[in-house]
């Protein structure tokens, strides 16, 4: 694992040691690679939401088609129940 040292403003540094104290983590550190974390995620969560909504629109989602996702439930039920 790497290291890195960074330096915070006294209000940033209470701020954190703060959060430390009220959210159960064991020291600064772990608190900021929590945050790193989210922030990864919430890019990839992003990335993944803007891929989506650049590819051309699948069938709609309307009542034929959950009809059609029950009936196949129901007839792969019946396939195995029969087995």
């Amino acid at each position: 694992m790497g290291t890195m040292n960074i330096s915070l403003p006294d209000a940033l540094k209470s701020f954190v040691d703060e959060q430390v104290n009220q959210g159960g983590y064991g020291s600064g550190s772990e608190y900021l690679l929590e945050l790193i974390r989210q922030d990864r995620d919430r890019l990839h969560l992003r990335h993944r939401l803007l891929a989506g909504a650049a590819t051309a629109p699948a069938a709609p989602a309307d009542r034929a088609y959950f009809e059609g996702l029950r009936s196949g439930v129901r007839k792969a039920a019946g396939q195995t129940a029969g087995n």
